[in-house]
C-alpha cells in the first residue's frame, strides 16, 4: 500500500475478484454529488473542472455529457441538492473522499460543503467520527496526495 493510500485510509486494495461494478445509479449519483459539492461554494476553478472531467470520464460518461453539464452547473437551480444514498458502504467512503478533496483544493471547506457532506455521510450511515477522522487526515496532508488520486480508483 503506497503512503498516500495510507494517508487517507482508502478502502482498502482489492483483489480483481473484488473488484466492484458500479451500478449506473451510483455512478450518475457519483457525478451528480461532486457537481453538488462545485456548485455548493458558487465558483467553478479549472481545477475543479479537471477533477470532474476525469471522474465523469473513468464513470463512463460521455464528454459532450460533462461539457453541457459543466456549461450550466452555476446557473442550473433545479438541481436537486438532496444528500445521496449509495448501495455499498464502500462506495460512499470513497465518495465522501473524493467529495472531501474537491472540496479542500481550494483551501476552504466552506459551511454548506461540510453540511452537506456530513449529511450524505450519514445518510449512508458513515459515523460522525469516520468523517471527522478523514477530513482530519485529509486536511493534515492535502499538499502530499496527488491531485487526481481518486478513491474511487481503489473500489473500481
Amino acid at each position: 500500500m503506497t503512503l498516500v493510500s495510507n494517508i487517507i485510509d482508502l478502502p482498502h486494495k482489492m483483489r480483481k475478484e473484488d473488484i466492484m461494478e458500479l451500478t449506473q445509479l451510483d455512478k450518475s449519483s457519483y457525478l451528480k454529488g461532486l457537481l453538488i459539492i462545485v456548485k455548493k461554494d458558487e465558483r467553478l476553478t479549472d481545477f475543479e473542472k479537471k477533477f470532474l472531467k476525469n471522474i465523469a470520464s473513468k464513470l463512463g460518461f460521455a464528454s459532450d455529457f460533462y461539457e453541457s453539464t459543466i456549461r450550466s452547473l452555476l446557473a442550473n437551480k433545479y438541481i436537486p441538492e438532496n444528500p445521496i444514498k449509495f448501495s455499498e458502504k464502500t462506495i460512499a467512503e470513497s465518495f465522501i473522499t473524493d467529495g472531501i478533496k474537491l472540496a479542500l483544493k481550494d483551501n476552504k471547506l466552506s459551511d454548506k460543503e461540510l453540511e452537506w457532506l456530513m449529511l450524505t455521510a450519514s445518510e449512508n450511515e458513515l459515523s460522525e467520527d469516520w468523517f471527522a477522522n478523514k477530513i482530519n487526515k485529509l486536511k493534515e496532508n492535502k499538499s502530499i496526495i496527488p491531485a487526481m488520486d481518486f478513491a474511487l480508483c481503489s473500489i473500481i
